[in-house]
């Protein structure tokens, strides 16, 4: 699967799940998801249970330190490694 799939499909989750609006000038692949108020701690779990179940991979919580998760690029970036066996 091509990363830039990956990102279009992410992007799109978190802006359906998150109610982020097309409108919203911050918001991009590149912007910190977490520090930006667009998802929570509970949000983080939504997302990475997202991520696994569409993915079929397993995120660790040593993944969750040993990895910046912060974006939809680094997410992305992540998932797209995993799926090719480098992460």
């Amino acid at each position: 699967m091509e990363l830039s799939q990956i990102m279009e499909e992410m992007r799109t989750y978190v802006r359906s799940r998150f109610e982020i609006g097309e409108s919203d000038a911050v918001f991009d692949d590149d912007v910190h998801l977490f520090d930006y108020g667009y998802i929570d701690s509970f949000g983080a779990v939504d997302l990475t249970q997202f991520s696994e179940s569409k993915y079929g991979i397993e995120i660790s919580n040593d993944d969750l330190i040993m990895h910046p998760l912060n974006t939809i690029r680094e997410i992305s970036v992540f998932v797209h490694g995993r799926l090719n066996g480098s992460h």
